[in-house]
């Protein structure tokens, strides 16, 4: 199998032992503590996971400037992001070298995970604006991760931490949430060497469904596993649990029994485009994927980036030998009226617009909030129903 990034084996950040999670749950209670922001907290659930093996805790604010300008941390370490823990204040902590993380998206505010504090800075104004103009390519306070990057305040707290549990993720999505380790595992038992992954917010039309047939066809793949954020998502996007039940049953209905698993993780979309391409590599390496999937406009927003941004970055900034996994690029695949299938766009040159089944997202949200399913050719009839009950809840 191929390895983690950075070492033989994971090295995820959760306490696993009963006894040892407990005596540190114990201490918790005694300990200064801070509220963290949901960026933070998840990526302390990435970090307890696996998922961004092998980072032990929060970058200081050395490590967070060479992970944005240039993917390497001060040890010459490879990480595509930021990830920190940024607060208005320390007043609550004040000196203190050992604290708790509290969990703002969780009632009540329990312990995430404790921290052994090696650094609290203050970030200049300077360094946020490097920081977002390197990984989001805009200063756009309206660009979801633009705001939510530069709204938690600008207090660093840096240092290795230890996971209590996995914020809301295991509780509410139990059987979809997964560890990098538990991933792993499956593929193990599943026997497989070659795995292509595929990552989506959204729920998956026919196109997403052949997308995938395609890959695993001609990467020669054994096993597929559709991995998708669970964590929070901008306005208007379709809450996990029923993208959940669509995707789930379009497998069920149209994958090979064994070929596909359908997973998710614990994070809260950047919608940083090519940078974002890169850390959704970096964590699949880590879960035991061989090969990615990124198509036209990976991790997008708006109109902040150029369609195949997400590929080329590959090939002119990431680090060589940084990461193992293979990047199969797609571009935008949709149903040829002329050949009676879904296609690649660029591998139908004779086409015009005209002879492709493309509708937009408003118009495929207006179809389903009045109770009318989209063309079989652009989505099956078994997810479009999921849909239109969704839809005509709200």
């Amino acid at each position: 199998m191929i390895k983690p990034i950075g070492s033989d084996q994971l090295q995820p950040r959760f306490v696993a032992d009963d006894a040892e999670r407990a005596a540190l749950a114990k201490e918790a209670e005694s300990l200064p503590s801070v509220l963290i922001s949901s960026q933070a907290a998840g990526n302390a659930v990435m970090m307890a996971a696996g998922y961004f093996s092998p980072l032990k805790g929060f970058m200081n604010v050395a490590d967070a400037m060479g992970a944005a300008e240039k993917m390497t941390l001060s040890d010459g370490s490879f990480f595509p992001v930021p990830v920190m823990c940024l607060v208005e204040s320390t007043d609550a902590i004040g000196d203190a070298k050992r604290i708790a993380l509290r969990d703002p998206n969780v009632d009540g505010h329990p312990v995430l995970a404790v921290m052994d504090v090696e650094n609290i800075e203050t970030v200049t104004d300077a360094q946020m604006a490097t920081m977002t103009d390197k990984v989001y390519r805009t200063d756009d306070m309206e660009h979801p991760g633009v705001g939510a990057f530069n709204s938690q305040g600008k207090i660093a707290i840096s240092g290795p931490i230890q996971v209590l549990n996995y914020s809301y993720f295991e509780k509410d999505f139990e059987g979809t949430f997964k560890t990098a380790v538990e991933i792993r595992d499956a593929i193990a038992k599943n026997g497989w060497k070659k795995i292509v992954a595929f990552q989506t917010r959204n729920p998956m039309h026919l196109a997403h469904e052949e997308l995938c047939h395609m890959a695993m066809d001609r990467l020669d793949c054994d096993g597929l596993v559709i991995h998708m954020l669970l964590g929070k998502l901008k306005k208007g996007d379709i809450p996990a649990d029923v993208r959940d039940s669509a995707i789930r049953k379009m497998v069920e209905l149209y994958f090979p029994a064994n070929s596909a698993m359908v997973t998710g993780y614990g994070f809260d979309m950047l919608y940083a485009g090519p940078r974002e391409a890169v850390l959704h590599a970096y964590f699949r390496q880590n879960m035991g994927a061989t090969h990615f999937i990124i198509g036209r406009d990976h991790a997008g927003v708006g109109d902040y980036y150029g369609a195949f941004d997400a590929q080329t970055i590959f090939h002119d900034e990431v680090p060589k030998g940084a990461m193992e996994i293979e990047i199969f690029e797609a571009d935008h695949t949709a149903w040829s009226k002329k050949l009676n299938k879904v296609v690649m766009m660029r591998e139908a040159p004779d086409h015009e617009k005209e002879d492709f089944v493309l509708l937009s997202g408003t118009k495929v949200r207006e179809m389903l909030g009045n109770g009318e399913a989209p063309p079989k050719e652009f989505s099956r009839p078994e997810v479009a129903e999921i849909l239109i009950g969704y839809y005509q809840s709200l």
